[in-house]
């Protein structure tokens, strides 16, 4: 397996999340949401390089809470004005001789072994360019039409995707080289605009959850216990 580098994306202003801080550096179990995801990853890929992704205004925020905390924050990259940005800041600045790169959001703190496993083992596969993270759609699923109207949508082939995504360096550095476009909105997006588009759904988790709102704190603290 080539060298993994992982960046985590912590950079986001948390307007929608309605609490005085950004929820990255809200309390998850007593500390930080985002120690909880760096110590995770940590555990499940420690010969992995990580680097955070984070606001420059809220660096020295960081590294307070990284010394009230009693903890060793991985190298640090400023973000930029878009989450498509603050990726390619991280990516224009990672180790060249990495073979593969993890993107994942700072704010999923509960990404498991399986996850990772299936990646890295998707990635085996010398034809694959990326690997993304999925599960199935439970909600019915209904797609709005032009003229105000909406049409129900097969849900049994849609798919929702989380983090991390993993990918060839080489690819993915070639695919944020292009100019940035509103259909980006996930790194494998990226990649099919670069014309990777051999990109393969792994296994995701139902407990990968992505803290959006202030009851979703409560969620991951039940499935931490």
């Amino acid at each position: 397996m080539p060298s993994i580098e992982i960046i985590i994306v912590a950079a986001g202003s948390g307007l929608r999340y309605g609490a005085p801080l950004p929820k990255q550096f809200c309390l998850l179990a007593g500390r930080p949401l985002l120690m909880h995801t760096i110590d995770r990853l940590r555990s499940l890929l420690p010969e992995a390089g990580l680097t955070i992704v984070i606001s420059r205004d809220m660096a020295d925020f960081w590294q307070k809470l990284c010394s009230d905390y009693k903890f060793m924050s991985p190298r640090i990259v400023f973000g930029g004005s878009s989450r498509w940005e603050s990726v390619r800041n991280a990516i224009s600045s990672s180790d060249e001789k990495a073979g593969i790169i993890m993107v994942h959001d700072g704010v999923r703190p509960l990404v498991d072994s399986n996850i990772i496993n299936g990646l890295t083992e998707a990635l085996d596969d010398p034809d694959v360019d990326g690997a993304i993270p999925a599960i199935p759609v439970t909600d019915s699923l209904r797609a709005l039409r032009s003229d105000g109207l909406s049409e129900s949508v097969d849900r049994s082939i849609m798919r929702a995707v989380q983090t991390p995504q993993a990918f060839r360096a080489n690819c993915l550095r070639q695919a944020y080289s292009l100019p940035y476009r509103d259909s980006f909105t996930d790194d494998a997006s990226v990649m099919e605009a670069a014309g990777f588009s051999n990109l393969r759904l792994t296994g995701g988790s139902a407990s990968n959850i992505k803290i959006t709102n202030p009851g979703d704190i409560a969620v991951a603290e039940l499935l931490m216990k």
